[in-house]
């Protein structure tokens, strides 16, 4: 009697050596970045412009009628008010916000592999967009004010021992001239537009800590008040650019509204994460 030799179940793909994973992974997110838009936006609304004229009218003017008496009223605080707003004022740097989530992008870089199920790539695809869209939206705008503002070389209030709103020192690359924009204001807005375009519940939680933020710069005495406008007219529109960017390639916002796509449920992503567990075993 013949033996029938039954097929063998395909075992899933073996995953593949940490480091090519993790090129192979950079590389698909840069194409995804990078391609061409996939679909038409929204056109931007004459009020979008509007707004970003008044805000620039609004750092011209304060410059000549605010800057000076804000800088007065600050440095005449009581000791007890001012000192708190030293250690509150940390919390407005762009690393609180961007190396959790480079951290975040490198494990997902690592991590993802053939070698899962495609319902977890799936999920974990989501995950990378969404964060990467974060890091972006806060990175970038920061970036662009850390050169800038080294460039126009505006000095903070009190350098040279007295409040000069338009001494500058362009190309001088010193912090002391380092005042406009407001680096802490720009990622503090951007952090404000961007997590709450992904999470619009957090919004007036972040708007909260936006112009508190900005609102202790001012008291520290590092920046005027046209320094903090500047940055977070950076910071929005540098936030609203790059969801706008993300949209238009359909990665998690629809192009029609430029609302975020829904999160993974959480009982999804707890899911992933177990699976991505038992395949490093």
């Amino acid at each position: 009697m013949t033996k029938v030799r039954s097929n063998p179940v395909p075992s899933a793909p073996a995953a593949a050596p940490l480091p090519q994973r993790f090129a192979a992974n950079a590389a698909r997110a840069l194409l995804a970045l990078t391609r061409a838009p996939r679909a038409k936006l929204p056109r931007l609304r004459a009020r979008a412009f509007a707004a970003v004229l008044l805000a620039i009218a609004a750092v011209i003017a304060s410059m000549f009628f605010l800057d000076v008496a804000a800088s007065d009223w600050a440095r005449n605080l009581p000791r007890w008010f001012v000192e708190p707003f030293y250690t509150i004022t940390r919390f407005g740097l762009s690393g609180w916000f961007l190396y959790p989530l480079g951290t975040i992008l490198l494990a997902l870089a690592a991590t993802v592999s053939a070698a899962l199920p495609r319902f977890t790539r799936g999920v974990l695809a989501a995950l990378s967009v969404r964060c990467g869209f974060l890091f972006l939206a806060i990175g970038a705008p920061g970036l662009f004010v850390t050169i800038v503002k080294r460039l126009i070389g505006r000095a903070r209030p009190f350098v040279g021992g007295h409040d000069d709103p338009f001494l500058y020192a362009p190309f001088i690359w010193r912090p002391a001239y380092a005042a406009m924009p407001s680096g802490h204001a720009t990622a503090a807005v951007a952090a404000a537009i961007a997590i709450g375009a992904v999470w619009p519940e957090s919004r007036w939680v972040m708007w909260v800590y936006a112009l508190i933020i900005t609102f202790s710069r001012v008291v520290v005495l590092a920046h005027h008040p046209s320094d903090v406008i500047a940055g977070a007219l950076v910071g929005a529109v540098g936030a609203l650019g790059v969801r706008r960017y993300f949209a238009a390639r359909r990665l998690g916002f629809c192009p029609g509204d430029l609302e975020a796509y829904p999160w993974p449920p959480f009982r999804r992503i707890a899911a992933a994460l177990r699976q991505v567990a038992v395949s490093r075993r």
